[in-house]
């Protein structure tokens, strides 16, 4: 089917509060439509395809170290929130593909180390660090060569919306963005839990048992207790929502998760904390004295942006291995 068939079909399927792709605010810069695709359906692509994304494979989500194949990383993470995303949106009659390219993209602009590394950046960069905002400057100047300037991937704004605004103060303007927004506390959450039960670091015992009873025992019964609820409490107003009752729910056990779990020595060692933020010091500070040595690609990109923001986005860039790594390699040669 074309992609006028297409956006017929969501005309004529979607829900009125669903964002069409033939009424996108456009892009940045505007460019010819793909004869096949519709333009969230591109964006989606765009987004796949980026050297961004494939790094989040190797970026951690919570343990800086797991011995093991099954814990979750930053791109098993933007998986399961792109499922829980589309069945949501899927559920209300919204634009999957939008929610989609919103889901894939939300944590591109994520540091190595998960929100450890985070911290560090945000103490370390003039003006601060959150990765919503790198994750908008991924997409719009650091991947591809469609947008202003030859650079960025050049995606619509309802994209851009939403993965700026999946976390923070300001709300998505679309509901597509909004449901990205609650799926990303979902998935998080509760996989965070499965893997700290995995791990031993607490048992199930451990957990709220209210919030077990409300929502349910296992990893499975509770997402699907709250993707009901975001449905039945969403299928009509201008926002997405999750009950009083589901929403006080997963306020404790995301309590719970930052005092046993996110800030535990078990889960995150001391010696590994102090490790991850000497590596990322190091590594900017050392690219801040030695501008020569950063890429190619970015050290053009210096006269516009200034050298800390290219180091900073550099170093955010870098998965764990290859920041570690790196770290090693100038640590060894500056001591010889």
């Amino acid at each position: 089917m074309c992609r006028e068939g297409l956006e017929e079909r969501e005309k004529e399927n979607l829900s009125p509060r669903a964002a069409k792709s033939c009424e996108t605010k456009g892009r940045l810069c505007p460019e010819e439509k793909c004869s096949i695709r519709t333009d969230y359906q591109r964006d989606r692509d765009r987004i796949i395809h980026s050297k961004a994304f494939r790094r989040l494979m190797h970026k951690t989500q919570v343990f800086l170290a797991p011995e093991g194949d099954h814990f979750r990383t930053r791109l098993t993470h933007t998986i399961e929130v792109s499922q829980i995303a589309r069945t949501i949106a899927r559920g209300l009659s919204l634009n999957e593909d939008l929610t989609e390219a919103i889901a894939l993209g939300h944590d591109l602009g994520h540091t190595p180390f998960g929100h450890s590394g985070e911290d560090v950046l945000d103490k370390l960069h003039e003006g601060g660090f959150k990765h919503n905002v790198q994750s908008l400057r991924v997409v719009d100047v650091l991947e591809g060569k469609k947008g202003v300037n030859g650079r960025g991937l050049n995606l619509t704004f309802e994209v851009r919306d939403g993965i700026a605004c999946h976390t923070g103060s300001a709300a998505p303007k679309t509901l597509e963005g909004q449901v990205v927004r609650v799926s990303d506390r979902i998935a998080y959450i509760n996989h965070d839990i499965d893997d700290a039960l995995r791990s031993g670091i607490i048992s199930v015992n451990d957990l709220p048992k209210d919030c077990i009873q409300r929502l349910g025992g296992d990893h499975s019964s509770r997402i699907n207790t709250l993707v009901t609820d975001v449905m039945a409490n969403s299928l009509s107003g201008a926002a997405i929502s999750m009950s009083g009752e589901c929403a006080e729910c997963m306020g404790k056990l995301r309590s719970f998760m930052f005092e046993e779990v996110y800030h535990s020595p078990k889960v995150k060692k001391y010696e590994d904390l102090d490790r991850v933020e000497k590596a990322i010091k190091h590594l900017y500070e050392h690219y801040c004295a030695n501008p020569g040595r950063l890429p190619d690609e970015l050290r053009a990109m210096i006269g516009e942006f200034g050298l800390r923001e290219m180091v900073k986005d550099y170093v955010a860039g870098m998965t764990d291995r290859f920041a570690m790594n790196l770290y090693d390699d100038i640590s060894s040669l500056c001591s010889t």
